[in-house]
């Protein structure tokens, strides 16, 4: 039996990897988790300079999850290359850099910054706000979707993954955008906008009013958006959203996820990824799987 899985060209020990914005960038929870059992590490967000973030309070809990406005804060490229990446190089695991920007040019600037480092993989969060364009992000646009995704492709020299937004009418639409600007797979799904009101104070619950909504509560959408978007294009699909165990990355796989990814569950449980690893490996075992790939989008 072989947990390996292949995503454009890269091999992962197994298909397991980590949400970006819920792991830090490795260290905060090296501690309590053996990052070598991981397929990959993906980074939070980085920007061509340091973000600041939202104004707090920006995290909530939410019935079956949470909500957050954190506003992708980060410390930007230039400490990321000098710090977080000489860090996570000491183990033996893929690294998926993710990457923010409030324009074009800032997506490809951090791109091309990366092209001569040592990471495996790049996700493009196109989540962010495009503020060229008034405010819409990236992902909730096909044609801005593609646009960008062909302008990184020109700067990167890693495969990228485009990290897919679910707040659109059709995901499959976004999915085959992506594809047709040349991503070399696709991640999702990106939170869900929310808002939460404090019926006591009358007031928003998060400064920045609305935030997006991540946890088991959304994990049903997250598959369903996963098997349309893996139905829709050729490349890999990476499928993320509300997993908090073996049978939840099991159920994503089945609709056609090529590996998964772990967000919210790290929160309170820092440890979540072995026991999912493991429950995977253990079910392929029952189930006589030879292979992850055997049972990717199997269930049609």
């Amino acid at each position: 039996m072989d947990m390996r899985v292949n995503i454009a060209g890269v091999e992962w020990k197994n298909p397991v990897t980590v949400a970006s914005g819920t792991f830090g960038s490795g260290a905060e929870f090296a501690e309590f988790v053996d990052l070598n059992r991981l397929g990959a590490v993906t980074t939070k967000g980085v920007a061509n300079v340091p973000w600041a973030g939202n104004p707090t309070p920006r995290v909530a809990e939410t019935y079956g999850g949470m909500m957050n406005a954190v506003g992708l804060q980060n410390p930007g490229i230039d400490v990321f290359r000098e710090r977080d990446i000489p860090f996570l190089r000491q183990y033996d695991t893929k690294i998926i850099v993710n990457v923010c920007g409030r324009s074009v040019e800032d997506y490809c600037e951090v791109v091309e910054r990366l092209a001569d480092e040592d990471v495996d993989m790049l996700e493009i969060n196109i989540s962010c706000p495009n503020v060229k364009e008034g405010g819409i992000a990236f992902g909730q646009d096909p044609r801005a979707a593609e646009e960008i995704t062909k302008a990184v492709k020109k700067y990167a020299a890693q495969p990228v993954i485009m990290k897919l937004s679910p707040n659109v009418t059709s995901i499959s639409e976004m999915a085959k955008a992506v594809e047709a600007g040349g991503a070399d797979a696709v991640s999702l799904i990106n939170t869900i906008t929310g808002m939460k009101i404090d019926i006591r104070r009358k007031t928003f619950l998060l400064a920045n009013r609305t935030g997006g909504v991540s946890g088991p509560a959304i994990h049903p959408i997250a598959v369903r958006m996963v098997y349309e978007a893996a139905n829709a294009v050729k490349v890999p699909v990476i499928g993320m959203g509300g997993i908090v165990s073996a049978e939840d990355a099991i159920e994503m796989i089945l609709a056609g996820a090529s590996a998964v990814s772990v967000g919210t569950a790290n929160f309170y449980d820092p440890a979540v990824t072995v026991g999912i690893v493991n429950g995977i490996e253990d079910y392929m075992k029952e189930q006589g799987f030879e292979t992850v790939a055997d049972m990717t989008g199997i269930v049609k």
